[in-house]
């Protein structure tokens, strides 16, 4: 989020899930959203032009009902919308999903799937040589030794 955006909270943290979640693999369009969502609640009042003035801040209101659903089909807890550190962590998982979209990144990461934590520390401190020599920024995530099993995160419908 830019931190010159004078949209509301609301706007910024459902365009951020409209720009970089992608549930079942695709980007959505607004319209497409509210269909998906009509389609799971049939009494829900949203369309593509609401979504839209949510997204850009010119509507502010959503019903409680409409903030679930969204939620729902984002694969976010509603928390998300207005506790910034669920908010902080949902964009952070986003972000190291979108990185193993890469085809070398997911290469990486399944050849170092059940190496000992030693290993893994030695090759990651290989890889920030590597990432220094290309003057790319430095890694600040947690330790190897301190990172999360692919059985420690939420499962494929709980939210993340």
């Amino acid at each position: 989020m830019s931190e010159s955006d004078d949209r509301p909270l609301l706007a910024r943290r459902l365009d951020d899930l409209f720009k970089t979640v992608r549930p079942k693999g695709k980007h959505w369009t607004n319209a497409e959203v509210a269909e998906e969502l009509k389609r799971a609640n049939p009494e829900l009042k949203a369309g593509g032009v609401y979504l839209s003035q949510l997204r850009t801040g010119k509507r502010s209101n959503p019903s409680p009902d409409l903030l679930a659903a969204l939620a729902k089909f984002f694969g976010v807890s509603v928390a998300y919308f207005f506790d910034d550190k669920v908010a902080e962590s949902v964009l952070s998982q986003v972000a190291a999903i979108e990185a193993l979209r890469q085809s070398g990144v997911r290469a990486v990461a399944m050849r170092a799937a059940g190496m000992k934590k030693e290993n893994l520390a030695a090759i990651t401190a290989i890889m920030d040589q590597y990432r220094q020599m290309q003057g790319l920024p430095p890694v600040t995530d947690a330790p190897v030794s301190d990172s999360p099993t692919a059985t420690d995160g939420p499962g494929p419908s709980e939210p993340v």
